[in-house]
């Protein structure tokens, strides 16, 4: 994978990821924009009830939301119209968001497309491709990692307009933040709390040993539909080796990773014959601190509940964090086994 690092109109890294074979990424930014003001992000408020830190990002009510095809902002230049990836093609492209939720020293929010191909998905990517993927999230956690003040990496993908994505290009995010989320903090307390054993470790052997919840599997990597599932068609992907994060997964490791991921996501827009609509939600370890308790694992939260009814959180799950799910996780996961891509 060749690396290419350059610089946006208004001084935005951009960075492209491209595959043997891709030629050298050498296009200019030629859009005339105002230079990045360090005040244009969001503010972090502390809720002393709840412990948790809000984000209040106003600024994002102006940006793009669900342009035209032909108007969409991720796909690459071309003579005639000119987009945030300045070359006229692409393998994967990584580059700081133009409406950040999060800027320094509260954070930083970059954006990162799987693909040129605006009609793709990340189900319909080539295993190379997907594993370029994995080798650029990887590489974006290292480095902002390194970035003072960053406590936690978050790597993520919405997909579908019912979850309330903005752009339909396939695209993720990539969240630094200068604080542990609550999620992160809930994890490990639990983790803790397990000692001596792992909480992780043994939910997952418990999970393959019963294989009533399991969806795929290979030497590497295993999917699962937790006995506790929140959503529909909820499944988790572990790896079989305790890692605290993308970086420290071994390349058999990741090669792995991209057959089983494909093959659910595959299974879950099969599932109802249309695209599953989805959070794809890495769990890494934080930066600095809690990182022996911590195991990589992906949470794909899959939120449509029939052809025609989806999830939405109502008030049991919005006001007090209590989930209803509709559908017996093993059954869920004996569905999600039938399905076939």
């Amino acid at each position: 994978m060749r690396r290419t690092v350059t610089r946006l109109a208004d001084g935005r890294e951009l960075i492209y990821y491209d595959e043997p074979g891709a030629p050298e990424r050498t296009a200019v930014d030629r859009r005339d924009l105002p230079s990045i003001r360090p005040a244009s992000g969001g503010e972090l408020r502390h809720d002393a009830i709840r412990d948790e830190w809000v984000v209040i990002a106003a600024h994002r009510a102006d940006r793009t939301h669900l342009p035209p095809s032909e108007q969409c902002p991720l796909c690459p230049s071309t003579a005639l119209r000119l987009t945030e990836v300045p070359d006229s093609d692409y393998d994967v492209v990584v580059f700081e968001n133009r409406f950040p939720s999060l800027t320094p020293p509260v954070g930083r929010c970059e954006v990162i497309c799987f693909t040129a191909d605006h009609k793709a998905s990340f189900a319909s990517l080539s295993p190379i491709r997907a594993r370029t993927v994995i080798d650029a999230l990887a590489d974006r956690t290292a480095e902002l990692s390194t970035l003072p003040g960053v406590e936690q990496v978050f790597c993520f993908e919405n997909r579908g307009e019912e979850i309330g994505v903005t752009l339909s290009h396939p695209h993720g995010q990539i969240y630094a933040y200068s604080f542990l989320t609550p999620d992160t903090r809930q994890m490990l307390a639990a983790a803790r709390a397990y000692q001596p054993g792992s909480l992780f470790g043994e939910r997952l052997a418990a999970e393959r040993a019963a294989g009533v919840r399991m969806v795929s599997a290979n030497e590497h990597w295993s999917a699962f539909v937790p006995a506790a599932a929140r959503w529909p068609f909820e499944v988790h992907l572990y790896p079989h080796r305790a890692v605290p994060d993308l970086p420290a997964l071994s390349d058999p490791e990741r090669d792995a990773f991209t057959q089983v991921y494909l093959d659910v996501l595959g299974r879950l827009d099969a599932l109802f014959d249309r695209p599953m609509p989805y959070v794809a939600a890495w769990h890494q370890a934080p930066v600095r601190q809690d990182r022996h308790l911590a195991w990589l694992h992906l949470e794909l939260l899959g939120a449509r509940r029939g052809p025609d009814k989806l999830k939405y959180l109502a008030g049991s799950e919005s006001a007090m964090g209590v989930f209803i799910n509709d559908i017996r996780p093993e059954d869920a996961a004996r569905r999600l086994r039938e399905a076939r891509p």
